[in-house]
C-alpha cells in the first residue's frame, strides 16, 4: 500500500479510532498518543493488511495500542479520575448503564452500533469469533435492558 492509499484509509476511520480509543482510556491527550503510535505500527505493518479488513486492521490495533497506554500510565501515575465520555448516547440513563457495562460487552456494543461495524468486522477488531461476538452483544443488550428498566421502575 502505497503512501497516499495509506493516509485516504487512517482520514477515513481517524474519528472512529479515536472514539474507540477514547471509550477504553478515557482521557483525550491518552486517546491521541494511542492513535498515534497505532497510526505508525499500522504504517510499519501495511504490506501484512488483508484486502477488505482494513477497518478491523486498524481498530485491532488501536484497542492494542490503547491497552499499552493504560497500563503504561497505570505504572506511572496511578490517580483516580472521573472518565471522559468518548459516546454520547442520547440520555444520562443509557450512558450510565453503558459505562457500567464491563468492557468485554461494552466494546462489541460500542463496534456494532457506533462505529457502524458488520459482526464479522466486530469479531475481528476484538480478535474473537463471530459466534462470541453474537453472545457478548446479546449478555449486554440484556444487561442494558434490566439497567434501563430498573431506573424506570425507580421513578
Amino acid at each position: 500500500m502505497n503512501e497516499k492509499d495509506f493516509t485516504a484509509l487512517c482520514q477515513e476511520h481517524m474519528l472512529g479510532m479515536y472514539r474507540m480509543s477514547m471509550a477504553l482510556v478515557c482521557n483525550p491527550a491518552d486517546a491521541q498518543d494511542a492513535v498515534q503510535q497505532a497510526l505508525l505500527k499500522a504504517w510499519a505493518a501495511r504490506d501484512r493488511m488483508r484486502p477488505g479488513a482494513e477497518r478491523a486492521w486498524l481498530m485491532r490495533i488501536v484497542i492494542n495500542e490503547s491497552r499499552n497506554v493504560q497500563r503504561q500510565r497505570m505504572r506511572l501515575v496511578p490517580v483516580e479520575r472521573l472518565p471522559e465520555q468518548a459516546y454520547t448516547p442520547p440520555d444520562t440513563d443509557l450512558r450510565e448503564a453503558m459505562d457500567a457495562l464491563p468492557e468485554n460487552w461494552r466494546l462489541p456494543l460500542l463496534l456494532k452500533y457506533m462505529e457502524g461495524m458488520s459482526e464479522k468486522e466486530a469479531a475481528r477488531a476484538l480478535g474473537i469469533t463471530q459466534g462470541a461476538l453474537k453472545a457478548r452483544l446479546h449478555r449486554a443488550r440484556k444487561a442494558l435492558e434490566k439497567a434501563l428498566n430498573e431506573e424506570v421502575e425507580l421513578e
